[in-house]
């Protein structure tokens, strides 16, 4: 089971490889890597609205690489509430920041819209968004991890999550840190990656194969089981996404596997 890595497995070494990784997408988005990226990729693939897209600056947009499109489970899960005026939403691992302004204008000027980030380059370019969108006011970026969210007790209304969750060793913790910030009621909006079957211990062990997003991806059914073990209602998966069509980690693992994007919808009990 993908909740935590396998024995022996090198959790620090596995976070230094992801965050150079992505050091190495905030300051060049175009070089070749194993995942698409960009407004283009999010409109096509991710069934974002362009127009919507088009109005993030580029320093956000560019260097998207998300699996799903999280803010659509608000409109389209039965139960959802999508995000509103005034609502906190919290990207508890925002990257260069394309979600968190497009829910910063959601939640407007009565709102906030907080993202945490371990890569001080994408958290320097989510800053710069928003300063560029004119949103710095709603936007708080702060340094930190997902398993350890530098964010009061019960203080969220939502929680967004887009192609991360799936890099972790630890997802009981990950799981355990958003219903924690999570106000009675509160909601997660999640895209991730999943699996139709599990991985071998070999590809589970590989760090390499960790960092391609596969590694640590979930069973579906481990990932509703991880979410009614925290503590969760109403856990389900709401769209699917071929994310990884075309690139060059579709091309490294089993065609049985059905690697792919999943937005996914649960809720903090009132």
């Amino acid at each position: 089971m993908a909740f935590t890595a396998p024995e022996n497995f090198n959790g620090q070494s596995l976070r230094d490889q992801v965050r150079a990784e992505y050091d190495r997408v905030a300051r060049d988005p175009h070089a070749d890597y194993h995942f698409h990226r960009g407004p283009e990729y999010a409109a096509e693939y991710l069934q974002y609205d362009a127009e919507e897209v088009a109005a993030v600056p580029e320093i956000s947009s560019a260097r998207f690489a998300g699996v799903g499109n999280p803010l659509r489970i608000g409109d389209r899960a039965p139960g959802a509430t999508p995000l509103r005026p005034g609502d906190t939403v919290l990207d508890h691992a925002c990257g260069a920041g394309m979600d968190l302004l497009l829910a910063a204008r959601r939640v407007g000027p009565t709102g906030k819209a907080i993202g945490i980030d371990m890569t001080e380059a994408m958290r320097e370019c989510a800053n710069q968004g928003a300063g560029l969108a004119g949103l710095s006011e709603i936007v708080d970026i702060r340094e930190g991890l997902y398993e350890d969210l530098p964010v009061e007790d019960a203080s969220v209304d939502v929680v967004i999550s887009n192609g991360v969750v799936n890099l972790s060793p630890d997802k009981h913790r990950v799981f355990d840190e958003i219903f924690r910030v999570l106000k009675p009621g509160g909601q997660l909006f999640m895209a991730d990656v999943i699996v139709q079957r599990e991985l071998t211990l070999e590809a589970r062990s590989n760090p390499d194969i960790w960092a391609a997003c596969i590694g640590g991806a979930l069973v579906e059914s481990e990932l509703y089981e991880l979410a009614s073990t925290t503590g969760f209602d109403g856990g389900q998966i709401v769209e699917r996404f071929n994310c990884f069509m075309g690139t060059t980690a579709e091309h490294h693992v089993s065609k049985d596997l059905f690697v792919h994007g999943v937005n996914f919808y649960a809720r903090k009990p009132a």
